[in-house]
């Protein structure tokens, strides 16, 4: 593959499905947004992908994309080219990979499938916050909660491409169940909705018809001490997973990005601050905690980079 032409990326959310032209030094093109029917049948979720790969692909006439690089929420199973995400009813064990081959737009090109988290990671750290680090977790934190590895200054995928997906790690053995069927994961207590379940819950009266967890940010930025505290939740079960992932592979950094992150220190801040009571070894006490770079283009800018490397062609 020649690493000087464009890869098209397309990443695969919950809420939205992106795609776009990625060059060599990361730069995007042709960016073009669908929502995501994540209600809809299999075939309607792909009908939104198809749509996405087509905008991007036939806007590229006379560019030589050399590949598809593909970013999807998970679980995914990379080895089989196939989707499960927890927030797209239909797609359980969805052939995504050989679907996207299929697609006469494609033309033969390769495609390679990866994680949103793996992608977030590989993204943070070619062009991000992570680049200074050769062992990280990187994790989003937004309608949901996923997450990403570099250890020995490369991306881990491990086996299936879903290594370092804290937002499915349980910190509560008493926790609420969780869409994946696990019970206490940090999903369900650190993300946007479990954010603003938290504080409603606690009281929270929000002044208009507004209850999201951008609603409970400004809330928590006006001083509102249960929008505030629902804040402090949630950081709280971030770093009791953060602090798990230190314990276990002796992390140096955690780059925080995604929609919730954006609030910066109304949720780094307490973050930061629960990371000292909960990673107290002397291998894992000094983490730092630093607020992700490529802001909603990271999984198109790391989906484009795994397909890259896939080939060999990874830019340094």
């Amino acid at each position: 593959m020649n690493a000087a032409g464009p890869v098209a990326a397309i990443d695969i959310g919950g809420t939205k499905i992106a795609g776009a032209l990625v060059d060599a030094a990361g730069l995007l093109t042709r960016h073009t947004v669908v929502d995501t029917p994540a209600t809809g049948t299999a075939d309607e979720v792909m009908a939104a992908v198809a749509r996405v790969a087509d905008a991007v692909l036939r806007s590229a006439e006379g560019e030589r994309v050399t590949a598809v690089g593909i970013g999807s929420a998970g679980p995914v199973d990379i080895s089989r080219g196939s989707v499960s995400p927890v927030n797209i009813a239909g797609w359980r064990d969805f052939p995504l990979v050989e679907r996207v081959r299929a697609l006469p737009v494609v033309g033969g090109r390769r495609v390679v499938l990866g994680g949103d988290g793996v992608a977030l990671a590989a993204a943070e750290h070619w062009l991000g916050a992570a680049r200074p680090y050769s062992n990280a977790l990187c994790m989003t934190v937004s309608t949901g909660v996923g997450g990403g590895l570099i250890l020995g200054g490369a991306v881990y995928h491990g086996p299936t491409g879903n290594a370092g997906h804290i937002g499915h790690l349980s910190v509560a053995v008493d926790g609420e169940s969780c869409p994946c069927g696990g019970r206490g994961c940090v999903e369900t207590m650190a993300s946007g909705p479990a954010i603003a379940r938290r504080a409603l819950s606690e009281g929270w009266d929000p002044p208009g018809a507004d209850r999201s967890a951008k609603a409970v940010a400004a809330a928590a930025r006006a001083g509102d001490p249960v929008a505030l505290a629902a804040f402090d939740h949630a950081a709280r079960a971030l770093a009791a997973g953060v602090a798990a992932t230190a314990a276990l592979v002796e992390i140096e950094a955690v780059v925080v990005g995604g929609g919730v992150a954006k609030t910066g220190d109304l949720l780094l801040e307490p973050l930061r601050r629960h990371l000292k009571e909960y990673a107290s070894l002397p291998f894992a006490a000094g983490v730092v905690v630093v607020p992700a770079q490529r802001g909603t283009d990271a999984g198109l800018i790391g989906a484009a980079h795994l397909a890259r490397g896939a080939s060999g062609d990874s830019a340094a």
